[in-house]
C-alpha cells in the first residue's frame, strides 16, 4: 500500500543516499530539516534488505561514508 503521500517502497529495501551531510540537528521539533552543507559522511534513510526493523522507517537516519558501496546502498530519482 502507499503511504500517506501517496509513494510506495519507501523503506526497507535499499539504504537510500541522501544529499546531507551527516551532522546534529538543532534542538526542537523541526519540519523537513536540512542537514550540513558540508562535511566527511552522508545520511542514508530507510532501511536495507538485511537490517532490523527499527531502521526500516524514513525517520531513521543512517551515517555512511560517501565512498562505501554494497548491495543495500541505493538511491531514488525524483522530480
Amino acid at each position: 500500500a502507499p503511504n500517506e503521500l501517496g509513494i510506495y517502497d519507501m523503506s526497507g529495501n535499499v539504504w537510500e543516499w541522501c544529499q546531507d551531510w551527516y551532522g546534529a540537528y538543532q534542538r526542537g521539533s523541526l519540519t523537513n530539516p536540512k542537514g550540513l552543507s558540508n562535511g566527511s559522511s552522508r545520511v542514508i534513510r530507510g532501511g536495507g534488505w538485511n537490517c532490523e526493523t527499527s531502521r526500516c522507517r524514513v525517520a531513521y537516519r543512517g551515517i555512511v561514508k560517501p565512498y562505501r558501496d554494497g548491495s543495500n546502498f541505493g538511491f531514488r530519482l525524483a522530480l
